[in-house]
């Protein structure tokens, strides 16, 4: 494992929240302005694919008034994986120092994001945990989805080694370098084992993940995006995420 870790900057100066959307128009324009208010140097990318219910032409709206939302429009539901990742390079190629992901259900509470800056100061990666020293940080998620989502951290610590207790957490804080120093274009994944790829990624090169606990609710605006697709990919694909890190490959 070749050791990358990044010296912290002198001041962190811009970052950008990265929030995927398909049909999120009841929640993005009460999202926003929470997002913003934690912090002078948070900026918004919202990365719409295509919603039918407008959630696109609204972002437009906002940013045409807001001037640190910014919009990326995507031609149809292509995935949350991908989504990401062309947040991750449009942020990128203009230099913003962190890069988050983050959901826009507001199952994700934007007060945590102050938490996010400090703990980036330390470490290279940092993830919103749920399962932080044991403690389950749920709320109202039915209980077979809750153990459902435990053991698959579990099962995935296991199969990859990734020394963090919520793997499949998407709630989480990159450090510019770390994505530069990822091959964004072979990541894989989608959906759960899409957060897990990526930190298995940044920690095989050396990088150094980081763990804050957060209090995760369930979305109470539209309809959740997790299927039994997103689930049995993450069951497998550990299985080749383990044997690429063998082998070097990641």
């Amino acid at each position: 494992m070749t050791k990358s870790r990044v010296q912290a900057p002198a001041s962190l100066q811009h970052a950008l929240i990265i929030v995927p959307t398909y049909d999120e128009r009841d929640n993005l324009p009460r999202l926003i302005p929470q997002v913003l208010a934690q912090d002078d140097r948070l900026e918004i990318l919202v990365v719409d694919d295509g919603s039918p219910d407008g959630t696109g032409a609204l972002a437009d709206q906002i940013a045409s008034r807001e001037p640190r939302v910014h919009v990326l429009h995507r031609s149809g539901k292509l995935g949350l994986g991908t989504a990401y990742i062309a947040g991750f390079r449009w942020g990128l190629e203009r230099s913003y120092d962190v890069l988050f992901e983050m959901d826009a259900d507001f199952s994700h509470d934007p007060a945590h994001l102050p938490q996010f800056l400090e703990a980036v100061e330390e470490y290279d990666v940092v993830l919103g945990s749920r399962y932080l020293h044991g403690r389950v940080t749920v709320v109202n998620w039915p209980i077979g989805r809750l153990l459902l989502s435990y053991f698959a951290n579990r099962y995935a610590g296991w199969v990859t080694g990734l020394p963090v207790a919520d793997a499949t957490s998407g709630f989480k804080c990159f450090r510019r370098e770390v994505l530069a120093a990822i091959p964004l274009d072979r990541v894989e994944s989608s959906g759960y084992a899409f957060q897990i790829e990526m930190s298995l990624r940044a920690w095989q090169r050396g990088f150094k993940l980081g763990e804050i606990p957060i209090m995760f609710v369930d979305r109470t605006e539209g309809e959740s995006k997790m299927s039994k697709k997103i689930i049995r990919e993450a069951v497998w694909r550990v299985w080749r995420l383990r044997y690429l890190a063998l082998l070097n490959r990641l």
